[in-house]
């Protein structure tokens, strides 16, 4: 066993504890470009040139750098400091894109098609830091497998937003935060000798838990297997000079990446299912009454349907109790529909047309 871990650099409460950056790992940038696009990030890994073009490596990927400023590459492992920007969210021409002014107007990618992160500091990493929950946030394949003890911050049902995604691996997953980092928690409820949490309430996210459990990395998450969870007092605050704070991020909205049928195609089937992906987890809460579809310009009833919600390809599928009508159908998501961190939906509409 990986022995315990005491976090530094810690405030005796989490609900004040103001985010500076957010900890990633490439595939989790990947999974979540949503997520952490124009944010402040943190990542690990050794800088790469192929092709003429500086890129990031790291266990789980690559991922093409820009330097700003005074950044410089540097060789072996180091610790980067940068805004991820997914070209397919802003517009075309836009100067926080490399190379915007040559770029094809015309050819802009789609969102999530194209990341680059835009280095603003530079500094060399261990080749081996020691166990704690930044670590585990930073490098998690180094841990996976493994059995650790780790003592961070309750923070409930990732009720402050630390994290882009959920697991879905039982009921009471939760998410513990260190210094900077965070984790979730799958397999076992936060009760035990002196404490009974509840992942649903802030109040509780003054309290402090030691896990035990074993690392997994699935889809971009890092999670704990926990085997058993234990009280634990907050460790000793610890000052350290760090680059000047900034603004804590905005949680971005949920927005739908794909369906299918996709808009406006013609002669789709009277049996069709419909599929819609978001850009992360819902709140599988808010699902009902923020789908509707309609039959628009007809006075005929509107089709029954049944949601369910896949949280591993973060898809709701839509089936219809009859075949539908012939002629154009439309399918709105309205902004009561919540991700997992309670950001609202962005309205969003389909429109398809059934063929005869």
């Amino acid at each position: 066993m990986v022995a315990a871990v005491w976090l530094l650099l810690a405030p005796a409460l989490a609900s004040a504890q103001p985010t500076t950056r957010r900890l990633a790992t490439i595939a989790s940038l990947r999974q979540f470009p949503g997520f952490f696009h124009l944010q402040n990030i943190l990542l690990r890994g050794e800088f790469t040139e192929p092709g003429g073009r500086i890129s990031l490596q790291a266990g789980d990927g690559d991922i093409r750098t820009v330097m700003d400023n005074d950044a410089r590459t540097t060789s072996g492992g180091v610790e980067v400091r940068g805004m991820l920007i997914d070209v397919g969210r802003l517009e075309p021409g836009d100067p926080r894109v490399p190379d915007a002014e040559t770029r094809d107007a015309s050819r802009w990618p789609r969102p999530g098609e194209e990341l680059v992160v835009r280095v603003t500091a530079v500094v060399s990493a261990a080749a081996s830091p020691p166990l704690s929950i930044r670590a585990l946030a930073l490098e998690p394949w180094r841990f996976e497998g493994q059995k650790v003890t780790v003592t961070g911050n309750f923070r409930g049902r990732n009720l402050f937003g630390d994290l882009p995604g959920a697991p879905g691996k039982s009921r009471y997953d939760f998410v513990i935060r260190g210094a900077e980092g965070a984790a979730w928690v799958s397999g076992l409820e936060p009760r035990g000798n002196g404490f009974d949490l509840d992942i649903d309430r802030r109040l509780d996210t003054n309290q402090w838990l030691e896990v035990t459990g074993v690392v997994a990395y699935e889809r971009g998450l890092v999670r704990i297997d926990a085997t058993t969870l234990a009280s634990a007092k907050p460790p000793q605050v610890i000052t350290q000079a760090d680059e000047p704070a900034a603004p804590p991020p905005s949680v971005p909205p949920l927005e739908v990446v794909f369906s299918t049928p996709t808009s406006r195609e013609e002669d789709v089937s009277a049996t069709t299912t419909v599929r819609i992906q978001f850009s992360r987890g819902l709140d599988t809460r808010t699902i009902p009454g923020a789908v509707r579809v309609s039959y628009p310009g007809r006075g005929t009833t509107a089709p029954s349907f049944q949601a369910t919600y896949d949280g591993g390809s973060r898809a709701l599928t839509l089936k219809f109790a009859a075949p539908l009508e012939p002629g154009e159908v439309r399918v709105d998501v309205v902004d009561t529909l919540k991700a997992f961190d309670g950001a609202s939906a962005q309205p969003w509409s389909l429109t398809f047309r059934v063929g005869d």
